[in-house]
This record gives structure tokens, sequence and C-alpha cells, in this order.
């Protein structure tokens, strides 16, 4: 009885590796493409969670009937959202003059000192992020956020000083959304 092997000869084999990597270079951007639209769809999901948060907390104020808190001789809005004190926004200063703001949107948290904020920090905006969001993302200062890769968002004041850029640390993309203060606006921007 004679036994004898067989195998794959070198031409079918060659053939297998050039149909495997046909389909490689045919399927790779069609998974890089996946990869990105998640990364949008991530952002965009963070920043819809965001805008509900400020809305809920801008409605419980209202239904509260817009309770405030005498600081200094000014009087602040402010309401409890889920357990965490808010400063909010207010349109018009003790002596009603025009703040250039809308009145009820999350500003910073109330501090132990209860003081008001002299202006907006970065600070303030880690704190929106982690306050108003049930699970937020890993969220810290440009710097801390680049030399930190469990950070997800970079939080940081905007140019006016009247709002807050989260932007995307994950996979090199430049994705970011802003919540404008003055009207409680969350922007999204792809990039």
């Amino acid at each position: 009885m004679n036994k004898k092997q067989t195998g794959f000869s070198l031409v079918e084999l060659v053939v297998v590796i050039v149909v495997v990597g046909l389909l490689a270079v045919a399927a790779l951007p069609r998974f890089l493409d996946v990869t990105d639209e998640a990364k949008k769809a991530s952002i965009e999901g963070v920043a819809g969670g965001f805008a509900t948060g400020v809305l809920s907390a801008r409605a419980q104020w209202e239904a509260e009937a817009r309770p405030s808190k005498t600081v200094g001789t000014e009087k602040q809005n402010f309401v409890n959202y889920d357990g965490v004190d808010f400063w909010l926004t207010r349109s018009a200063s003790s002596n009603g003059s025009d703040t250039g703001y809308r009145d009820g949107y999350p500003l910073d948290i109330v501090p132990n000192n209860g003081s008001f904020p002299t202006g907006l920090t970065d600070n303030a905006c880690i704190s929106l992020m982690e306050n108003l969001l049930q699970n937020p993302p890993k969220v810290d200062t440009v710097q801390n956020a680049s030399t930190n890769r469990d950070v997800k968002y970079s939080a940081e004041v905007n140019d006016n000083q009247d709002g807050c850029i989260y932007v995307q640390q994950e996979g090199g993309t430049a994705h970011q959304f802003e919540y404008e203060i003055k009207t409680g606006r969350v922007t999204v921007t792809l990039q």
C-alpha cells in the first residue's frame, strides 16, 4: 500500500494570498469609515446628553419657580439638579442692567463657600460636564488631556469667555462640541 501525501501547490497558495489581499484592500476602507462614523456618533451622543442635562437643569429651575440666592448685594439664580447645586445665568443684574445672558442656564457648580463665580474657567467647564451627565466620560484640561491617555475629552473656555469647548481626544480626531452659556445652545462640529 502506497500512501501518497498531498498538499497545496505553490501556485494554489499564491492564488489564495492574492485573493485574500484583494479582499483586504476592498474591505479596509469600509472598516476605517466605520471607526470614524463611530467616533462621530460618540461625540454626538455625549453632546446630546449634555444638551439634555442643560435643559433639564433649566426646566427644574422653572418648575421650582425660579429660585435664587442673595450673594453680597446680588440675587443669583441657582438650582439643585440631581443632588448638585448649580449657579445659573441671569438676564439682568440687581440694578436692572442687561447681562447679555438668558435666564437659567448652568454656569458653574456652587462651591462649599457659596461664592458666585467671577468668570468662566476651564475647571467650571469640567465641573459642568461631570455633573450634568449621569455617566460622563473622563474630562480634563487641554494640558492634562495631552498627557493622560485615559482622558476622553478636553475642556476649555472659548475665546469669548462665555462658553465651553469640549474636544474629543480619541483617535486623533478634532471633533468637538461647544456649550454657549449665554443661550444654552450646544453645537457639534465634526472635523
